[in-house]
C-alpha cells in the first residue's frame, strides 16, 4: 500500500467515523499535556543543567532556550495535527509522509518500546517515592510500579470521562504543589543558605572547573552548554503526545494551534518560575553539587515534614504522567488495526467508554512485562530510558521530516495552521532530535541497544501487511 494509497484511505475514515461523540475540549488536552510534561525531570536534572551553565544567567538561558525549542516542536505539530487529524498521532504523519511501512514500524515501536518503555519509568519513579512512605521489602518500587500501571489502566479502560476526571485533579494538584514550592523559594530563600554553602564545600573540584568563563575556550563553552540543553529537553519531554488527542478534539482545525500554545505557555513559566527559585534557594554554586534539589529544597522550606510533602508531591505528579500516557498511548493501536486487517481487533474503539478498550489492555499487559524486566536491573528507571530514547528521537527526526516532504507532495491539502518560517523550524527540530538520537545510542549503553533490536523485531509486521492488505505491496 503506497504512503497515497493510506492518506487517501484514512481521510476517508476520519470523514466516516468519529472516534468520540463528544470529544475533547481545548482544556481537557491541556491538562493532558500539562500532566505528561510536568513530571519529575524538574526535581532530577536542573543540577545537571547547573554543572554546564558557566554562570546564573546561561542557567536560565538554557531553560528558557528549551521552552523555545518545545515551542518549534509544538507549531510544527500544530500543523500536522490540524491538517491531518488523527487518534494515531505521529502514526499518521509517518504513513503519509514515509509510507505505510515506516508507520507500521513506528505503531510497533510506540506499543513495544516508546511509550510502554516511558509509561514504565515514570511508573518506577512512582514506586521509588511510594516505598519511602511505605516501605514493602526489597522489590516494593516493582510492586508499586505495577499496582499504578492496572489501576490507571483500568480507570482509562472505564471510559474517557472517568479518565479525564481523574486526569484534572492530578495536573491541577500537581501544578499547584510546584507553584507552592516555587513561590515559597523565592519568598523565603536567600540566594546563599547554609545548606548551599556545605553543598558546595563538598564539590569544590566541580565548581572550580566551571566557574570562570574567562578560562573557557568557544567549544568547550558550546559543549557544556550542548549537554545542558539535552538534560532541559529530556526535562521537557512528552509535549508531542497531543498529536493523539487530534483525532478526539472538538474543532481540532482551530484548537490543536491553541492545546499546543496554552500547553507550551503554562509548562515553560512553571518550569522557568521553578528554577528560578532554585537558584534564589540554592545559588548556581550550591545546585551544581546538590543530589537531590527537591528534598533539600523541601527540607528547607518544610523543615521535618520535607521528604513526607516532596513523596507525595512526586507521587501525585508520577501519577499524572502516567494517566496521561495511558490515555494517550492507546489511541495510536485504533489506527493501527485499521490499516493492518489481520490486527483489527485492535482497532475496536468501545462507543459508550469513548475508549479503545482492547488496545488499552494490550498496552497495559506490555508495559507490567517491562516493569518486571526493570525489576531485575540495577535501576527499573535508567533502564527504561536507555530502552526508549533512541527509537523516540528516531522517529521524531522523521516526523519533522515528514512536514517538509508533505508540503512538497500534498502542496493543495488545506493546512489550517502553517509553521512560520518554514522550512528553517521543521529543519531545526529535525537537527535536534538527529543529535539526540545520536547522544541516546552513545551513552546510553546496552539498554538503548535492547530497544533498538525490539524495533528491528517488527520488521516481519510489513510483510504480515502486505499479505493481507488488498493491494498492499
Amino acid at each position: 500500500m503506497s504512503g497515497g494509497t493510506t492518506a487517501a484511505a484514512s481521510d476517508a475514515r476520519l470523514e466516516a467515523q468519529s472516534l468520540s461523540a463528544k470529544g475533547l475540549s481545548t482544556w481537557d488536552a491541556v491538562a493532558i499535556l500539562v500532566g505528561v510534561v510536568v513530571g519529575i525531570g524538574i526535581f532530577g536534572f536542573p543540577p545537571l543543567v547547573a554543572q554546564n551553565a558557566p554562570s546564573a544567567a546561561l542557567y536560565m538561558v538554557l531553560w528558557v532556550a528549551g521552552g523555545l525549542v518545545m515551542l518549534v516542536g509544538a507549531l510544527c505539530y500544530a500543523e500536522l495535527g490540524s491538517a491531518y487529524p488523527d487518534a494515531g498521532g505521529e502514526y499518521a504523519f509517518l504513513g503519509r509522509g514515509w509510507g505505510a511501512n515506516t508507520a507500521l514500524l513506528f505503531a510497533w515501536a510506540r506499543c513495544s518500546v516508546i511509550q510502554t518503555g516511558a509509561i514504565a519509568a515514570v511508573a518506577f519513579i512512582f514506586g521509588d517515592y511510594a516505598q519511602v512512605l511505605l516501605p514493602i521489602g526489597d522489590h516494593g518500587p516493582a510492586v508499586y510500579a505495577a499496582l499504578v500501571v492496572g489501576l490507571l489502566t483500568v480507570v482509562n479502560v472505564l471510559g474517557s470521562l472517568e479518565s479525564r476526571r481523574v486526569q484534572w485533579v492530578l495536573t491541577v494538584v500537581s501544578v499547584l504543589a510546584l507553584v507552592a514550592m516555587a513561590v515559597g523559594g523565592l519568598v523565603l530563600g536567600d540566594g546563599g543558605s547554609q545548606l548551599a554553602n556545605e553543598a558546595v564545600s563538598g564539590a569544590q573540584a566541580t565548581s572550580d572547573a566551571i566557574a570562570s568563563n574567562s578560562a573557557l575556550t568557544l567549544g568547550q563553552l558550546a559543549g557544556m552548554l550542548g549537554m545542558g540543553m539535552v538534560f532541559v529537553l529530556l526535562t521537557y519531554g512528552g509535549w508531542n503526545e497531543a498529536a493523539y488527542l487530534s483525532g478526539e478534539l472538538r474543532d481540532v482545525r482551530r484548537s490543536m494551534l491553541r492545546v499546543l500554545l496554552f500547553g507550551t505557555v503554562i509548562i515553560v513559566a512553571l518550569y522557568v518560575l521553578v528554577n528560578f527559585a532554585y537558584l534564589r534557594v540554592f545559588g548556581l554554586e550550591g545546585l551544581r553539587a546538590t543530589h537531590a534539589v527537591g528534598a533539600d529544597m523541601s527540607r528547607l522550606l518544610a523543615g521535618p515534614w520535607a521528604a513526607l510533602l516532596l513523596s507525595l508531591l512526586v507521587c501525585c505528579t508520577a501519577l499524572g504522567t502516567v494517566n496521561a500516557c495511558i490515555f494517550t498511548g492507546g489511541r495510536i493501536y485504533v489506527s493501527l488495526g485499521r490499516d493492518v486487517p489481520a490486527l483489527k481487533a485492535l482497532g475496536e474503539w468501545s462507543e459508550r467508554r469513548e475508549t479503545p478498550v482492547r488496545a488499552l489492555w494490550l498496552q497495559g499487559g506490555i508495559t507490567l512485562a517491562l516493569v518486571a524486566f526493570g525489576a531485575f536491573t540495577e535501576s527499573g528507571l535508567r533502564a527504561m530510558v536507555a530502552y526508549t530514547s533512541p527509537v523516540f528521537w528516531l522517529f521524531m527526526f522523521l516526523t519533522a521530516l515528514a512536514l517538509i516532504r508533505l508540503r512538497q507532495r500534498d502542496p493543495h491539502h488545506p493546512r489550517p495552521f502553517r509553521v512560520p518560517l518554514y522550512p528553517v523550524l521543521p529543519l531545526l527540530l529535525a537537527l535536534m532530535c538527529l543529535g539526540l538520537f545520536w547522544s541516546s545510542v552513545v551513552y546510553a549503553g546496552a539498554g538503548s541497544l535492547l530497544g533498538l533490536l525490539v524495533l528491528v523485531l517488527g520488521l516481519p509486521l510489513c510483510w504480515l501487511r502486505r499479505r493481507t492488505c488488498p493491494g498492499g505491496g
